[in-house]
């Protein structure tokens, strides 16, 4: 399965992305970082349009999408494991998790996802939260396959 992310705003020479770099070519299908700009709107409600015009683009046809955002569900990392099995399973080519700018996703495009995932109720900067992706996703595959990186002892 192939896994996207598409985030709005540039991570290049980061730490952050230096993060997400390392787990990339751990990930069996690798992982296909597509980076939309923060667009130039005078209100956050244009710019969360503009910029989820702009992340919907970056999603192939057909495509699973999950919405990141703090109101969304918090799944541990079994039960993400698991719907990533599931989607794999069902026959799903494509994953594209889709991260918002700092005034977040427009509301049209959060409600118009598969699944809309929190990595928790506190907030996290949106450079980092590529690079907890990164390792859940890395972590998801390491449990499906039976691998030790994710022990429960």
């Amino acid at each position: 399965m192939r896994l996207i992310v598409a985030a709005v705003g540039r991570a290049r020479g980061s730490v952050e992305q230096g993060l997400v770099d390392t787990y990339r070519p751990r990930l069996a299908g690798g992982l296909d970082v597509r980076e939309v700009p923060v667009a130039k709107a005078r209100s956050a409600a244009e710019r969360r349009r503009r910029e989820s015009v702009d992340l919907r683009k970056a999603v192939p046809p057909g495509a699973k999408i999950v919405a990141l955002d703090p109101r969304g569900r918090v799944l541990d990392s079994v039960a993400f494991a698991q719907a990533i099995a599931d989607w794999r399973d069902g026959g799903i080519r494509e994953v594209a998790f889709l991260i918002g700018g700092a005034d977040g996703l427009d509301p049209a495009l959060r409600s118009s996802a598969d699944l809309v995932l929190s990595l928790g109720a506190m907030t996290w900067p949106h450079l980092l939260v590529r690079a907890m992706l990164a390792e859940q996703l890395f972590r998801a595959q390491c449990l499906l396959s039976g691998h030790p990186y994710h022990r429960n002892d």
